[in-house]
This record gives structure tokens, sequence and C-alpha cells, in this order.
């Protein structure tokens, strides 16, 4: 299938690497930001992460996507306080929540991989790939936390997955609201 605009190059193309980063960084800080809003929960928090991981992957595309999650994973293991809580430093990478955070590259490239083949445009679309893509964070999340904890499998899943499901839900409905939403304004705009 050929590929299709994402939202930040029909809004304002990407043509420059200054443009590139400047998209990178600002999805980097969308994270952070989504990392800060929390519901305490054990052994991995419920942030707003996740929304704003479906957000920069569905918005600015694949690769986009991805390097701002890489550049917010850099900016956290260098210091800055940008997990959630406000947490820093690499030991967030190598912890209980590294499996997930590392998860979250994957997911806002597969975000953006399924923006730029058009099917994040209409809610449904939208709706139904962040359900998808939100599921595939857990293979990482929940593998890591078997190996970084005394949980098994099956408690792995219990604690870093159950809990987490009907909240993942909202946000891919609140993910497609936003996007598609975002898209009638540029086209109306345009109009």
């Amino acid at each position: 299938m050929a590929h299709s605009q994402t939202l930040v190059q029909a809004s304002f193309g990407t043509s420059s690497m200054t443009r590139k980063a400047l998209i990178m960084v600002a999805g980097s800080l969308l994270i952070a930001l989504g990392a800060q809003i929390s519901v305490p929960m054990l052994p991995v928090p419920m942030t707003l992460q996740t929304l704003a991981v479906l957000l920069v992957g569905f918005t600015a595309g694949s690769r986009l996507g991805a390097g701002a999650v890489l550049a917010y994973l850099a900016e956290g293991a260098v210091g800055l306080p940008v997990f959630s809580g406000g947490g820093a430093g690499a030991a967030w990478l190598v912890g209980p929540t590294g499996g997930f955070l590392f998860g979250f590259v994957a997911m806002a490239w597969a975000a953006g991989f399924l923006a730029e083949r058009g099917t994040a445009r209409g809610f449904v679309g939208t709706a139904l790939s962040a359900v998808l893509v939100s599921a595939l964070l857990y293979v990482p999340g929940v593998l890591w936390l078997t190996s970084v904890t005394p949980l098994d499998l099956n408690g792995a899943v219990t604690r870093g997955m159950i809990p987490f499901l009907l909240g993942d839900a909202v946000k891919a409905a609140v993910a497609a609201l936003i996007v598609t939403g975002a898209w009638s304004a540029l086209k109306n705009r345009r109009a």
C-alpha cells in the first residue's frame, strides 16, 4: 500500500533536518508530560504515557515517532525528570518499567507505520490501530517484568497487564478522537 501523509507532514511538512529534530523534541516533551499524569499502581504506575506515545506515532509517523521516544528515553537516562512521577536516571531503563519504556519505541513506530498507510484517519481505524499497538506493548513489558522481578508469567500478566486493559481501551478511544478531530480541523482549515 502506498504511503500516506501523516498529520504532522500534512500540517507542517518535514523537509528539513531542523524540522524533524523539532518534531522529535516536541514529541518527547508530550510523552514526558503524559508521564507526569499518573495513577499509582504496583509494580508499574498507569500514566498517560501510552496515550502520548500513540499520539506521537499517529501524528508524526514511524521514524519520527520512534525517534521522539528514543529522545524521551535519552532525556530520562541522562537525568532529566521525564519518567513517571518526575523520575530520572538510567536505572529506570533496567527496573520494572524498562520493558514498557523500550516497548514504547516499537509502539510509536507501529502506530506511525499504520498512520503512514492511511489507517489512522477515521475514528474506527485509528481506535482499532491504537488497541492493536497498545496490546503489543505488553509483550516486552510483561516479559521484562518476569526477568527483573520475582513475578512469574502469570503474576506479571496479573499485575503488569490486566489492571491496565480498560485504561488502554479508553486511551485508544481518546487517541482516535484527537487524531480524527485534528484531521477534520486540518481539512476544514484548508477548505
